[in-house]
């Protein structure tokens, strides 16, 4: 097969994403030597992994922890989601650019801007990326028991970020914010990835579409490269309504955030959380295009404090001069 020119750099991703340049096998096994073990020519001629392999997905991740973001200890137990890291960090360098527009076009970098990722999941690569990048800290939650062990063990294994990041277990499914929060408490964002699907049987269809469109075969197994399980994929009215919950609570926390953030990845759903926003009186709602590959998706971010209400923020927790 004639070999294929690519583009150098994947310019649907953000200026900032370190990941902009295809993937330099050579330098990411020298760092992790057991990616080596999965690195092979693709059709094309070029060095890859077979991205359809979980356990080559994995060890990508991990090498790419560890090369770009100086993470010597990562992994997840079987069959928890094993995310596309540049898509993750594009998430936090736009909502980086979000708490920028809100600072004067001055970026926030510093442990005094705090963030929460709600449903952190077993692998805490919001958290890891955000910190490295930014020195934002967190505060990641989940209902999943597995999921905080995991997260706990992957942070306190790494001195680089041990200190910065604090895992939280949601014990009541039926929150999001509340039992999370402790009173007085407060962030200066929170990002979320909410589940896409609305059923189990609806998240593994939409793996074999995905697959057979990748493969272009009819008959493919729905096993997931990325892996996932049931509270990562899907919940109970999807996507749609675990961000129309996420609004609704989000109201009764007004003032402990200054933005509310979450990913949509279905454009449908954008008008059901327009309407939402519009019912709780967000002051300001911002949404953000981001493009990954073929594939295009968007954060949606709102906030409720009124522009006095945002001035005496920064001046508080943003501006703050130091004691002498």
């Amino acid at each position: 097969m004639q070999k294929k020119e690519r583009p150098k750099v994947k310019a649907s991703l953000h200026p900032r994403n370190r990941h902009r340049q295809r993937y330099d096998f050579k330098a990411l096994t020298e760092s992790s030597p057991d990616l080596a073990a999965f690195v092979k020519p693709n059709n094309y001629g070029d060095e890859s992994i077979d991205f359809f392999n979980p356990e080559a997905v994995k060890a990508l991740n991990k090498a790419l922890l560890k090369h770009h973001y100086g993470v010597d200890h990562w992994d997840i137990p079987e069959s928890y989601l094993c995310p596309p890291i540049p898509g993750r960090a594009d998430y936090l360098h736009h909502i980086a650019d979000l708490l920028a527009q809100s600072n004067g076009g001055n970026l926030l970098i510093g442990e005094h801007i705090k963030c929460l990722d709600v449903g952190v999941g077993a692998n805490c690569i919001y958290p890891i990326i955000g910190n490295v990048e930014y020195g934002w800290r967190f505060i990641g939650s989940d209902i999943d028991p597995v999921a905080i062990k995991s997260g706990r063990k992957i942070v306190e294994a790494n001195p680089l970020i041990s200190e910065e990041i604090e895992l939280r277990l949601q014990s009541n499914p039926r929150f999001i914010f509340e039992g999370v929060l402790r009173p007085g408490e407060q962030i200066d964002l929170t990002i979320c990835n909410p589940p896409f699907h609305s059923s189990q049987k609806e998240a593994q269809a939409g793996t074999v579409r995905k697959l057979r469109n990748l493969k272009h075969k009819k008959e493919v197994k729905p096993v997931l490269n990325f892996g996932g399980n049931s509270n990562e994929l899907w919940c109970e009215g999807g996507e749609q309504k675990f961000v129309k919950d996420m609004i609704f609570e989000s109201r009764r926390f007004s003032k402990s955030c200054f933005w509310f953030s979450s990913l949509i990845s279905k454009e449908a759903n954008l008008k059901s959380v327009y309407k939402t926003l519009k019912k709780v009186e967000a002051i300001s709602v911002k949404t953000i295009p981001m493009g990954q590959g073929n594939k295009v998706s968007r954060i949606v971010a709102w906030t409720f404090l009124t522009p006095a209400q945002q001035k005496e923020w920064k001046t508080q927790r943003w501006n703050k001069k130091p004691l002498v």
